[in-house]
C-alpha cells in the first residue's frame, strides 16, 4: 500500500487576529460622493474586523495624485500598521486620467514594497460617473470594502508568516 502525498501547507490572512495600531484610511475629496461612500464602507470594515475607532485614521486628501504623498507621510509613523487609499478618476476628454492612474497606481505599489506595509488601492480608474457609481455602492459593490478587506487579510497574513 503506498501512501498518498500530503497536501502542501498552505496558508493565508482570511482568519486570525490583527495587529495592534493605526490603519491609515487616506481618502480623496475629489468626486466626493464616491469616495465618501467608499470611505464609509472602508470604515464599516475596520469596525466590523474589530479595529477600535482611536486605530482608525481618517485622511483626505484633495484628489488621487495626493495619495501618494499622504501614504508617505502617514507610514512615517511607527504605529501605522497599514493604509488604505481611497479616490476616483474618471476618463475625460484628454488621457490626463491615464497618466494620473499609471502614475498613482505604481507609487502605491512600490511603497507597499518598500516599507512592507500593506496599502489597499481603491482608486477607481472608470470611463462614466456610473460606472464609479456602481463600483462605490451600487450593483457593482463598494471598493472601499473591497481595498480594506484586502489590507485586513495582508495584515493577519504577514502576522502569520513572521
Amino acid at each position: 500500500m503506498t501512501q498518498s502525498p500530503e497536501a502542501p501547507a498552505s496558508i493565508d490572512g482570511t482568519t486570525g487576529p490583527l495587529p495592534d495600531g493605526r490603519i491609515a484610511v487616506i481618502a480623496s475629496r475629489y468626486n466626493e460622493s464616491i469616495c465618501d461612500s467608499m470611505l464609509a464602507a472602508a470604515l464599516q470594515s475596520l469596525t466590523d474586523a474589530g479595529v477600535a475607532k482611536h486605530n482608525q485614521w481618517i485622511i483626505r486628501v484633495p484628489g488621487a495624485w495626493e495619495l501618494c504623498m499622504a501614504v508617505e507621510q502617514a507610514f512615517q509613523h511607527s504605529n501605522v500598521l497599514a493604509a488604505v487609499t481611497l479616490g476616483c478618476v474618471i476618463r475625460g476628454e484628454t488621457t490626463h486620467d491615464e497618466h494620473i492612474n499609471r502614475a498613482v497606481s505604481e507609487s502605491l505599489m512600490h511603497q507597499s514594497i518598500a516599507s512592507g506595509r500593506p496599502v489597499g488601492f481603491g482608486l477607481l480608474t472608470c470611463n462614466t460617473l456610473e460606472q464609479a457609481i456602481q463600483r462605490s455602492g451600487g450593483t457593482v459593490g463598494n471598493k472601499g470594502h473591497e481595498a480594506t478587506d484586502a489590507v485586513l487579510e495582508m495584515l493577519r497574513l504577514a502576522t502569520k508568516l513572521r
